[in-house]
């Protein structure tokens, strides 16, 4: 059904170029080839780390902080940085309930490093701040839910 749907549009792009701008069928051959090609190594590279993760989260002694450094290592190797304070970086961040000054971080933000984008915003929670305490998490930008 995919394929089908797939071919029927690639077939309307196409019948869409000027003839003597489309491709050759073997050109087009070549890079559905590829494209099938990068989608099972990306599909082979997924598999195998979440095999890690799961292997990882088997081992023996295991606690949770323990699990939680390795998963963002594994993150990390993969090019998506994890963002657990808003400092600087407040667009990543969302405020989703509460009233007051100070901020706790809900979720931390994840970012595709190789493309900028963000892959999960943040979530902030106001709090009221104690006496004499200031804004933890810096400006007023996530405070008002400005940025993502």
């Amino acid at each position: 059904m995919l394929l089908a749907r797939f071919t029927e549009r690639a077939t309307e792009l196409l019948a869409a170029v000027p003839e003597e701008e489309r491709p050759t069928q073997t050109a087009v051959a070549a890079a559905l080839r590829q494209a099938v090609l990068e989608a099972f190594r990306s599909r082979e590279e997924y598999v195998a780390r979440m095999v890690e993760v799961d292997l990882l989260a088997g081992a023996p002694k295991q606690n949770a902080n323990s699990l939680r450094r390795g998963i963002r290592a594994a993150l990390l190797d993969q090019g998506v940085r994890c963002v657990d304070a808003p400092d600087g970086e407040h667009e990543l961040f969302v405020v989703v309930e509460g009233d007051g000054e100070v901020f706790e971080v809900l979720r931390p933000a994840y970012v595709d490093q190789a493309t900028g984008k963000l892959v999960l915003a943040g979530q902030l929670r106001r709090l009221a701040a104690p006496d004499g305490a200031g804004d933890s998490a810096g400006s007023d930008d996530a405070a008002n839910g400005e940025g993502v």
